[in-house]
Protein backbone atom coordinates (compact mmCIF):
# COMPACT_ATOMS: atom_id res chain seq x y z
CA UNK A 1 0.00 0.00 0.00
CA UNK A 2 1.52 3.81 -0.73
CA UNK A 3 1.60 5.64 1.85
CA UNK A 4 1.56 9.83 1.60
CA UNK A 5 5.20 11.30 2.00
CA UNK A 6 3.38 13.21 5.06
CA UNK A 7 1.78 10.40 6.39
CA UNK A 8 5.49 9.11 6.44
CA UNK A 9 6.96 12.15 8.12
CA UNK A 10 4.00 12.20 10.60
CA UNK A 11 5.08 8.59 11.61
CA UNK A 12 8.83 9.03 11.70
CA UNK A 13 8.37 12.21 14.22
CA UNK A 14 6.48 9.94 16.49
CA UNK A 15 8.78 7.30 16.39
CA UNK A 16 11.96 9.69 17.13
CA UNK A 17 10.51 12.83 18.62
CA UNK A 18 11.09 13.62 22.67
CA UNK A 19 8.23 11.70 23.97
CA UNK A 20 8.70 8.65 20.90
CA UNK A 21 7.42 5.29 20.81
CA UNK A 22 8.38 2.19 19.34
CA UNK A 23 7.16 0.48 16.01
CA UNK A 24 5.26 -1.92 17.40
CA UNK A 25 3.39 0.73 19.36
CA UNK A 26 2.97 2.80 16.61
CA UNK A 27 2.24 -0.04 14.39
CA UNK A 28 -0.99 -1.32 16.82
CA UNK A 29 -1.86 2.66 17.45
CA UNK A 30 -2.09 3.48 13.35
CA UNK A 31 -2.88 0.25 11.92
CA UNK A 32 0.30 0.13 9.47
CA UNK A 33 2.78 -3.01 9.78
CA UNK A 34 5.41 -2.39 12.20
CA UNK A 35 7.94 -3.98 9.44
CA UNK A 36 7.04 -1.29 7.18
CA UNK A 37 7.25 1.63 9.97
CA UNK A 38 10.82 0.00 10.74
CA UNK A 39 12.13 0.53 6.64
CA UNK A 40 10.84 4.23 6.93
CA UNK A 41 12.17 4.72 10.02
CA UNK A 42 15.43 3.12 8.34
CA UNK A 43 15.31 4.86 4.99
CA UNK A 44 15.15 8.55 7.01
CA UNK A 45 18.53 7.37 8.80
CA UNK A 46 16.44 8.82 11.93
CA UNK A 47 18.57 8.80 15.52
CA UNK A 48 16.25 9.75 18.44
CA UNK A 49 18.01 13.76 18.14
CA UNK A 50 17.50 13.82 14.70
CA UNK A 51 15.45 16.76 13.11
CA UNK A 52 12.21 15.20 10.42
CA UNK A 53 11.35 17.54 7.53
CA UNK A 54 8.04 19.17 7.48
CA UNK A 55 7.43 18.71 3.71
CA UNK A 56 7.35 15.52 1.42
CA UNK A 57 10.38 16.98 -1.04
CA UNK A 58 12.71 17.42 1.73
CA UNK A 59 11.86 14.11 3.18
CA UNK A 60 12.40 12.65 -0.79
CA UNK A 61 15.85 14.70 -0.35
CA UNK A 62 16.92 13.54 3.08
CA UNK A 63 16.30 9.55 2.26
CA UNK A 64 18.18 10.11 -1.07
CA UNK A 65 21.53 11.69 0.58
CA UNK A 66 21.80 8.76 3.32
CA UNK A 67 24.42 6.73 1.89
CA UNK A 68 24.44 3.54 4.18
CA UNK A 69 23.70 0.21 2.60
CA UNK A 70 23.60 -3.05 4.50
CA UNK A 71 26.21 -5.19 3.93
CA UNK A 72 24.43 -7.57 1.28
CA UNK A 73 23.74 -4.43 -0.81
CA UNK A 74 27.21 -3.80 -1.79
CA UNK A 75 28.90 -4.26 -4.56
CA UNK A 76 32.10 -6.76 -5.32
CA UNK A 77 34.23 -4.09 -6.51
CA UNK A 78 33.33 -2.41 -2.73
CA UNK A 79 33.98 -5.41 -0.81
CA UNK A 80 37.21 -5.89 -2.41
CA UNK A 81 38.41 -2.21 -1.28
CA UNK A 82 36.89 -2.69 2.10
CA UNK A 83 38.99 -6.50 2.59
CA UNK A 84 41.89 -4.70 1.25
CA UNK A 85 41.51 -1.77 3.52
CA UNK A 86 41.49 -3.38 6.39
CA UNK A 87 43.71 -6.58 6.20
CA UNK A 88 46.29 -3.40 6.57
CA UNK A 89 44.64 -2.45 9.96
CA UNK A 90 45.15 -3.26 13.67
CA UNK A 91 42.42 -4.53 16.18
CA UNK A 92 41.97 -0.99 17.39
CA UNK A 93 41.96 1.06 14.13
CA UNK A 94 39.83 -1.94 12.67
CA UNK A 95 37.14 -1.59 15.21
CA UNK A 96 37.01 2.18 14.27
CA UNK A 97 37.22 1.30 10.70
CA UNK A 98 34.20 -1.23 10.94
CA UNK A 99 32.07 0.71 12.93
CA UNK A 100 32.55 3.80 10.21
CA UNK A 101 31.10 1.50 7.77
CA UNK A 102 28.95 0.08 10.03
CA UNK A 103 30.22 -3.55 9.30
CA UNK A 104 31.15 -6.35 12.03
CA UNK A 105 34.26 -8.63 11.76
CA UNK A 106 31.78 -11.70 10.53
CA UNK A 107 31.02 -9.69 7.20
CA UNK A 108 34.97 -9.28 6.04
CA UNK A 109 36.04 -12.77 7.11
CA UNK A 110 33.05 -13.89 4.77
CA UNK A 111 34.20 -11.68 1.61
CA UNK A 112 37.37 -12.46 2.47
CA UNK A 113 36.60 -16.31 2.34
CA UNK A 114 34.59 -15.62 -0.61
CA UNK A 115 37.33 -13.92 -2.73
CA UNK A 116 39.63 -16.59 -2.02
CA UNK A 117 37.42 -18.80 -3.19
CA UNK A 118 36.80 -17.39 -6.31
CA UNK A 119 40.36 -16.78 -6.89
CA UNK A 120 40.60 -21.12 -5.70
CA UNK A 121 38.18 -22.24 -8.16
CA UNK A 122 38.75 -19.29 -11.32
CA UNK A 123 36.02 -18.70 -13.27
CA UNK A 124 36.84 -18.96 -16.50
CA UNK A 125 33.91 -19.27 -18.93
CA UNK A 126 35.35 -22.18 -20.54
CA UNK A 127 35.04 -24.08 -16.88
CA UNK A 128 31.57 -23.17 -16.75
CA UNK A 129 30.52 -24.04 -19.85
CA UNK A 130 31.94 -27.33 -19.16
CA UNK A 131 29.69 -27.51 -15.75
CA UNK A 132 26.57 -26.26 -17.44
CA UNK A 133 27.38 -29.04 -20.06
CA UNK A 134 28.19 -31.76 -17.46
CA UNK A 135 25.22 -30.88 -15.91
CA UNK A 136 22.85 -31.59 -18.89
CA UNK A 137 24.49 -34.73 -19.53
CA UNK A 138 23.60 -35.69 -15.91
CA UNK A 139 20.24 -34.67 -15.86
CA UNK A 140 19.96 -36.47 -19.00
CA UNK A 141 21.32 -39.58 -17.26
CA UNK A 142 19.09 -39.36 -14.29
CA UNK A 143 16.10 -38.99 -16.06
CA UNK A 144 16.49 -42.05 -18.05
CA UNK A 145 17.70 -44.02 -15.10
CA UNK A 146 14.63 -43.02 -13.52
CA UNK A 147 12.17 -44.18 -16.72
CA UNK A 148 13.89 -47.38 -16.97
CA UNK A 149 13.81 -47.81 -13.13
CA UNK A 150 9.78 -47.50 -13.41
CA UNK A 151 9.80 -49.86 -16.21
CA UNK A 152 11.42 -52.66 -14.71
CA UNK A 153 9.01 -51.93 -11.55
CA UNK A 154 5.76 -52.44 -14.01
CA UNK A 155 7.69 -55.67 -15.64
CA UNK A 156 8.01 -56.49 -12.09
CA UNK A 157 4.52 -56.25 -11.01
CA UNK A 158 3.58 -57.95 -14.65
CA UNK A 159 5.59 -61.07 -13.64
CA UNK A 160 4.04 -61.16 -10.24
CA UNK A 161 0.52 -61.12 -10.78
CA UNK A 162 1.32 -63.37 -14.03
CA UNK A 163 2.24 -65.72 -11.58
CA UNK A 164 -0.92 -65.60 -9.36
CA UNK A 165 -2.93 -65.91 -12.09
CA UNK A 166 -1.55 -69.30 -13.07
CA UNK A 167 -1.57 -70.52 -9.11
CA UNK A 168 -5.40 -69.38 -9.37
CA UNK A 169 -6.65 -70.45 -12.59
CA UNK A 170 -3.66 -73.30 -13.29
CA UNK A 171 -1.53 -73.09 -16.94
CA UNK A 172 -3.44 -72.92 -19.92
CA UNK A 173 -1.13 -76.24 -21.25
CA UNK A 174 -2.14 -78.37 -18.69
CA UNK A 175 -3.70 -81.35 -19.95
CA UNK A 176 -6.70 -81.28 -17.57
CA UNK A 177 -10.13 -82.55 -18.36
CA UNK A 178 -12.39 -79.80 -19.10
CA UNK A 179 -15.92 -78.84 -17.00
CA UNK A 180 -17.67 -81.33 -19.48
CA UNK A 181 -15.88 -84.32 -18.19
CA UNK A 182 -14.16 -85.53 -21.67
Amino acid sequence: MQYPDMFKNTMIQKMTGPDAISATALSKQVDVPQSTLSKWLRMAGVGPSYAVPNNAHEYTKMAKITDSKRPNDWSAEDKLKVVVEAFSLDDEQLGAFLRSKGLHQSHLDQWRSQMLNALQNGFSKKKSRAKNVDAKRIRALEKELNRKDKALAETAALLVLKKKVQQIWGDEDDPTAGSNGK
